[in-house]
């Protein structure tokens, strides 16, 4: 199932963002939401790192480096690794509802810069068990994300 596509007007309107406010939202908002199971995962080797998410159809680039205690926000400039793709394909990634490396060979998921770099992240957060990733999220958030995830799963005979 395709996912809904995003607004063209508020995709023009975050496309004129800077980079540091997105950033920050999105590394609050992963921490919040996610840290408390990511954070369990060996992530020594992204220590000190920059990395760049960007979302090439809403023109979004979020800043980020990985710290002891989280995601950082970061302000625009040389990173060691950029992640690019599609909102409907980042979405489809956290909501494992596609593989990374199906998406990377099919050239929807681009690893850029340090690539070893950017398949060790890759893979770690593949790692991650969405349902305990799920059921730790606070709020009704994990909820959510489990009924959407299982709205999109492709219905199996």
């Amino acid at each position: 199932m395709k996912l809904p596509t995003f607004p063209t007007s508020l995709a023009r309107l975050i496309a004129r963002l800077p980079a540091w406010p997105p950033s920050a939202a999105f590394a609050t908002a992963c921490n919040r939401a996610a840290w408390p199971t990511l954070g369990e995962l060996d992530w020594s080797a992204a220590h000190g790192k920059r990395f760049r998410v960007h979302v090439k159809d809403i023109g979004l680039s979020m800043y980020l480096s990985v710290t002891p205690d989280g995601l950082k926000a970061e302000k625009s400039g040389p990173v060691d690794v950029t992640f690019t793709a599609t909102a409907e394909d980042f979405a489809r990634l956290s909501l494992r509802l596609e593989d990374p490396d199906t998406l990377f060979f099919n050239r929807r998921l681009l690893i850029e810069g340090d690539t070893d770099l950017g398949l060790t992240l890759k893979n770690l957060l593949d790692a991650v068990d969405w349902d305990e990733l799920a059921r730790r999220m606070p709020l009704a958030l994990g909820r959510i994300a489990q009924a959407a995830r299982q709205r999109l799963l492709p219905a199996t005979t």
